[in-house]
């Protein structure tokens, strides 16, 4: 695509209405190299919110940049009212955000249980340990097992349900189904459509489309660090032909 300004839709909330995160201007880099040119959007309380694009278009950065883990970053992200652009990562932690990243972190030498009382508590409000079990059965049949006797998909549920019991409100999640069979796919969008329920906000980072409209209501497109596009779900069969172009599938 040649032309990489941002999408109107993408930058301004509806009259009247206040995002929990509002994205303006976000630059970010490692070391010299410039990945995000000014990345814009929003997000309100309780929406499923998908960054959708190409492989190296700034999506995983966009994450890390809302978590303070860039090594370097300016603009604005305004959380629930406060800016957080100069906070580091742990304070921003402190206010109700968390991350599951790609690669998980899973704990080798420790069973599931362990694994799932290990990070503090940052707020109120944590999931207990048998409201996990009751998201992810499966981790409770596994609960006395080792890290590295995981499958993929248990590793994934585990990485989700570590930063349930922290007490943040606002997920971040990098890739969830990244390499994961279909019905690991489809208990992980359950697990989503649950967690809006009871009052979560989640960005998804997520190469399946087919997947992200089955559980989101909006969708930004990123290309080259920059939003380019949003399309709210009911929209998205609609404009089928040009998220195709977007994403080279």
């Amino acid at each position: 695509m040649t032309d990489t300004a941002p999408h109107t839709a993408s930058t301004a909330p509806r009259a009247g209405t206040t995002p929990l995160l509002q994205v303006n201007g976000l630059q970010g880099w490692y070391g010299e190299s410039h990945v995000l040119h000014g990345i814009d959007f929003h997000v309100n309380a309780g929406e499923v919110v998908t960054l959708l694009g190409r492989n190296g278009a700034g999506k995983t950065s966009t994450l890390l940049g809302i978590m303070g883990m860039l090594p370097r970053r300016d603009g604005s992200v305004v959380f629930d009212g406060a800016e957080t652009i100069r906070l580091q990562p742990r304070q921003i932690a402190r206010q109700g955000i968390a991350i599951c990243p790609e690669e998980r972190g899973i704990f080798a030498s420790l069973n599931v249980e362990e694994n799932l009382t290990l990070p503090p508590q940052i707020a109120e409000g944590g999931l207990s340990i048998d409201r996990i079990y009751d998201l992810f059965p499966n981790l409770k049949e596994r609960r006395r097992s080792q890290g590295t006797k995981l499958s993929g998909g248990e590793q994934q549920m585990l990485a989700i349900a570590r930063i349930l019991r922290t007490g943040a409100k606002f997920l971040l999640l990098d890739e969830p189904t990244e390499g994961l069979a279909p019905v690991i796919v489809q208990q992980i969008g359950r697990t989503i459509g649950a967690l809006k329920k009871e009052g979560f906000t989640i960005i998804l980072v997520e190469q399946n489309f087919r997947f992200a409209a089955s559980v989101a209501d909006r969708h930004y497109v990123v290309e080259q660090g920059r939003v380019i596009d949003m399309i709210p779900n009911e929209e998205l069969d609609a404009n089928m032909d040009k998220l195709h172009g977007y994403l080279g599938v």
